[in-house]
């Protein structure tokens, strides 16, 4: 009978964007390029990537550092809203900041995500099938892998909010037989030099 090994979730925001639609700064590339560097000895198999052009071309500029790694695109890897909680799920001193930062998202785009996020469960998360341990990367956007990390550690749906990756920072989640998930990294920018760490962030979360 097939057993199930151990899967290794890498989870890297993408580099530094010039918008929300357009391609990475030459800022954002040189990131990219250094997170492959960093990831070069890693046993990764599979790489996961969003569907806009900041994560599409994070993910082709890390692929040039790995040997025979292909890019795959997946509509779960994209930027979305995991989950839309309502206001009795939230802290009572922080509901009102976390209701007035989600008031743009319609109920469309919220079951569309709570979908998306569903499924990013399904294809990311858990031991998988077999004898070989799985190294994967996912190269994806803030608020998916806030969402991925909050599940790891058995938080609250709506946990998700308020954790800040930083641009081409890596997290890691091993998730082994029989065992709870564990995080071994999380926002993870030493392969970076100081300028490009946390790029686009406030004075104040500059760590």
């Amino acid at each position: 009978m097939t057993g199930t090994a151990t899967r290794y979730l890498y989870l890297a925001r993408h580099g530094e964007a010039e918008s929300e639609d357009g391609p990475l700064t030459a800022n954002g590339r040189r990131q990219a390029v250094l997170l492959g560097r960093r990831l070069r000895d890693r046993p990764l198999s599979l790489l996961h990537h969003g569907p806009l052009p900041r994560a599409a071309q994070t993910a082709a500029l890390i692929a040039e550092q790995l040997d025979g790694v292909a890019p795959q695109v997946s509509d779960a890897a994209g930027d979305y809203v995991p989950h839309l909680p309502e206001r009795a799920e939230l802290p009572a001193d922080s509901a009102d900041f976390l209701l007035r930062f989600l008031d743009g998202v319609t109920p469309e785009e919220g079951e569309a995500g709570r979908l998306l996020a569903g499924r990013a469960l399904d294809l990311f998360t858990g031991p998988v099938a077999g004898d070989e341990d799985r190294h994967q990367l996912v190269v994806t956007h803030s608020f998916l892998v806030g969402w991925l990390v909050r599940h790891a550690l058995g938080a609250p749906a709506w946990r998700w909010l308020g954790l800040h990756p930083a641009n081409a920072a890596l997290t890691v989640i091993r998730y082994p037989p029989g065992r709870p998930p564990a995080v071994l990294l999380h926002n993870d920018t030493r392969h970076l030099p100081d300028e490009l760490r946390w790029t686009g962030f406030p004075p104040e979360l500059r760590l």
